[in-house]
């Protein structure tokens, strides 16, 4: 089944060295040997079968073949001891509360700025940083609801937060839809493994939205906020608002009147008290940002501002997800918490500043170089990967516009089996843990494993070929 499975000097999260797993992939490693390679295909299409018929999918807005395309899910799950998780998980946790304390200090006080600890020209710059939120209370001062942390391993396994998703992280219905299918195809492992739950996180979720409801409401009216069918994560909004039992409206569904937000319904006009937004800011109200939006709501900002209606994510927290803020985190952490962290962060060089500038442009091709904004793997250059002309290129935007990139050291993703053309192939992974910021703050156990099956790619990301993995973190020993 591993006939010429190769290991190469990175980190491979099955094996330790070829042919020997690790123990807690003992049984996983056993059963695909039992199964066989004809076996292993069955049901791999079997699981294609199960996500095309019920429209499990994704857009890629760039690909002239078709907008529409299944999710490649890879049956070889990623493992996770307790032990392992845990250290994930109080990094993780670490990380969202330092997170939505800047968010708040930002838009008030401005400590951290005032100290020195970031250059007010990187925040005042950031493309996602809202005037319009300075000195807006918003409920329970929590910015960031919902968020998704980016981890990878390095060449010698430790773990590394490559970003943060604090605006409107996606994918977490592939999660779910990922164990729901591997429950079918390998039930008595799944048994067996002992692997925890993550079947919760809708109501969960819920719960975090409840929480922020104006505290006059006592059953509050919540709703999904979609930007339409044609959006590229509009599978997860149906999804996630199926799950929860809430309504899914687009903005046309929601009018403002006498300060409040109303959703329109056959029975009357509804107020609306929470909204789960998966609108961008600058299409969220035409009065305020983008006036050619048809996304948003029109004096939506208003009343939030007013606080007779709460969003997750709050406006504003897209500063947070500025690549060229995502270096200071760690002093943030010791910051606001008085805390060393706990996962540590890619090294980082901010073009903005003439000495990584000059540093990045005559290393350009030891380098990731990434737009500061851009997501899904759009904007950036894998320097060891590029031609001249694609670094040439590169270098004259960073010139430009220094402000809109910074550059990493390639970072050689762990690696893990996955099928690929009739046989198991080392393909390159990375993790995204959801976590949700209620009235306690809790970690999905498991998350989002993407895989990059083009080989020799270190690009994950769905609309550059990637796929995904079920995610098993495994009960500690005393509870088993």
């Amino acid at each position: 089944m591993f006939q010429g499975y190769e290991i190469g000097g990175l980190f491979d999260e099955m094996f330790e060295k070829p042919d020997c797993p690790r123990p807690h992939y003992d049984a996983l490693y056993s059963r695909v040997h039992d199964l066989g390679m004809t076996a292993l295909q069955h049901r791999s299409r079997m699981a294609d079968i199960c996500f095309r018929n019920q429209g499990i999918t994704f857009t890629v807005y760039k690909d002239t073949l078709g907008v529409e395309k299944i999710f490649p899910f890879d049956l070889i799950p990623r493992i996770i001891p307790d032990r392992e998780w845990a250290h994930l998980e109080r990094g993780l946790i670490q990380r969202i509360t330092a997170l939505n304390l800047f968010c708040h200090d930002i838009y008030h006080k401005q400590d951290i700025l005032r100290e020195k600890i970031i250059d007010a020209e990187l925040i005042y710059g950031a493309k996602m940083f809202r005037r319009e939120m300075i000195g807006v209370n918003i409920p329970r001062d929590i910015y960031i609801t919902i968020c998704g942390t980016d981890l990878i391993r390095d060449a010698q396994g430790n773990y590394l937060v490559l970003e943060d998703n604090c605006r409107t992280p996606s994918g977490v219905s592939y999660v779910l839809e990922n164990r729901a299918i591997m429950k079918r195809v390998f039930p008595a492992l799944f048994q067996a493994a002992r692997v925890r739950a993550i079947e919760d996180y809708p109501h969960n979720l819920l719960r975090c939205l409840k929480h922020l409801a104006p505290p006059e409401v006592d059953d509050p009216c919540i709703v999904v906020l979609t930007p339409g069918v044609f959006n590229s994560a509009y599978f997860e909004h149906s999804f996630l608002a199926r799950q929860m039992g809430v309504e899914l409206v687009e903005g046309r569904d929601l009018l403002v009147e006498d300060n409040y937000i109303y959703m329109r319904t056959t029975a009357g006009l509804r107020r609306v008290d929470v909204i789960y937004r998966r609108v961008d800011d600058d299409f969220l109200d035409p009065l305020c940002f983008r006036p050619d939006s048809m996304l948003g709501v029109a004096g939506l900002m208003n009343v939030y501002r007013l606080g007779h209606v709460a969003l997750a994510n709050s406006v504003g927290t897209g500063v947070a997800d500025d690549k060229a803020i995502y270096p200071f985190v760690p002093d943030m952490i010791r910051f606001y918490l008085a805390e060393e962290p706990i996962l540590p962060s890619v090294p980082t060089y901010i073009c903005s500043r003439p000495d990584d500038r000059k540093y990045v442009l005559e290393h350009l091709d030891q380098l990731v170089v990434k737009a500061t904004n851009e997501a899904g793997g759009y904007g950036m250059l894998m320097g060891h990967q590029a031609t001249p002309e694609e670094r040439d290129e590169f270098a004259c935007k960073i010139r430009d516009n220094p402000r809109n990139f910074i550059a990493q050291p390639v970072v050689q993703l762990s690696q893990q089996p996955s099928l690929v053309d009739g046989a198991l192939r080392g393909r390159r992974i990375d993790l995204r843990p959801y976590i949700l910021y209620g009235e306690k703050i809790a970690v999905m156990p498991g998350g989002l494993t993407r895989v990059a099956l083009r080989e020799g790619s270190l690009v994950v990301n769905s609309s550059q070929g990637g796929g995904s993995k079920d995610t098993w973190v495994l009960e500690s020993e005393h509870k088993r």
